[in-house]
């Protein structure tokens, strides 16, 4: 998956939004079945989300995004979706992390900008999300180089399978954490 611009519409949520939310733990003898599980992303807080979907879309959350339970089947399913981003306000750090270590990018920033159904420029090297509708810029600050590494790989299993360690050596200074 590249990672120097992503592209797509945002699809708008609001605050709060919990991994029950994204995925109902009435839903947990799924968890086997990945595809099928996908199939009921965000069913209970956006019933229309699996039939609206595009490849590449974005969610737009408010405040919390991803609180409650640390079920990394959370990220899973929304990247399954076609989901290729998620920006918020705020991210619960488990969400955050365990949504990285899949391969899904996630960005905080100012979401107030940004409207259901806008198009949307994402450059995630940069930070940097422009509303392509709107016309407006927004700064999302830059994610850790490490972050990007295992994004590029698509997740954390495939960057630890290739690298073998926490070594960057994407950049022109590598370095270990």
């Amino acid at each position: 998956m590249p990672y120097s611009v992503l592209k797509g519409k945002a699809i708008k949520l609001g605050d709060g939004v919990s991994t029950d939310d994204i995925i109902s733990g009435r839903f947990a003898h799924l968890r086997s079945n990945l595809p099928e599980l996908a199939r009921h992303t965000l069913e209970d807080a956006m019933p229309s989300f699996v039939s609206r979907v595009k490849p590449g879309d974005f969610l737009v959350a408010g405040k919390n995004f991803g609180l409650g339970s640390s079920r990394e089947h959370a990220p899973v399913v929304v990247k399954m979706s076609g989901i290729s981003a998620i920006l918020a306000k705020s991210v619960a750090r488990i969400f955050f992390r365990n949504a990285i270590n899949q391969g899904m990018p996630v960005l905080v920033c100012d979401t107030d900008k940004i409207s259901d159904n806008d198009d949307l420029e994402i450059d995630l090297t940069n930070g940097v999300v422009a509303n392509l509708t709107s016309g407006v810029k927004i700064d999302c600050g830059k994610m850790s180089p490490l972050a990007i590494s295992i994004l590029k790989e698509g997740g954390l299993i495939p960057y630890i399978k290739k690298h073998k360690d926490f070594v960057i050596t994407h950049s022109s200074e590598p370095y270990t954490y």
